[in-house]
């Protein structure tokens, strides 16, 4: 996936598209910061995790642009978006969402809100990248009330 980004990243200098060139670039930096600050290997879980960190962070500030009627910033956090899911797996539809917390039940047997953590733990390696972890985390306590 990082080769992806070398390519793209390339790619977009070669056809003058400077908005995706910065959103990549922006992406590749916040990696090195990752792998030099906290000493982790630039893999395909690395690049999952900082690209949905940004995504989470483009929608919490595109609910603050909308608040103050910046349409201009929120379509561009929306390019953001679009560029930044390109570097995550496939999102899962919310009825495979529903299976797997389904069988998390099923294997962990949770009782109340204390077994959330379990709960959680066990899915978010398969969610983390392909579904947003708030409506995640909203349907197991839902599921455990």
């Amino acid at each position: 996936m990082f080769d992806k980004l070398q390519k793209d990243m390339v790619e977009s200098l070669k056809n003058g598209n400077k908005d995706r060139l910065t959103i990549i670039r922006g992406l590749k930096a916040e990696l090195m910061k990752e792998k030099i600050d906290k000493k982790k290997e630039i893999n395909n879980d690395l690049i999952i995790e900082v690209a949905s960190r940004q995504i989470k962070q483009l929608n919490e500030s595109i609910k603050e642009f909308e608040k103050g009627n910046r349409s201009d910033l929120v379509e561009k956090a929306l390019k953001e978006i679009e560029v930044l899911k390109e570097y995550l797996p496939e999102a899962l539809t919310e009825e495979e969402v529903d299976k797997i917390i389904n069988e998390a039940f099923n294997r962990l047997k949770p009782e109340s809100m204390k077994d959330m953590g379990k709960v959680m733990s066990d899915v978010t390696p398969k969610l983390k990248g392909r579904f947003d972890m708030s409506i995640v985390s909203t349907k197991i306590r839902n599921k455990l009330a």
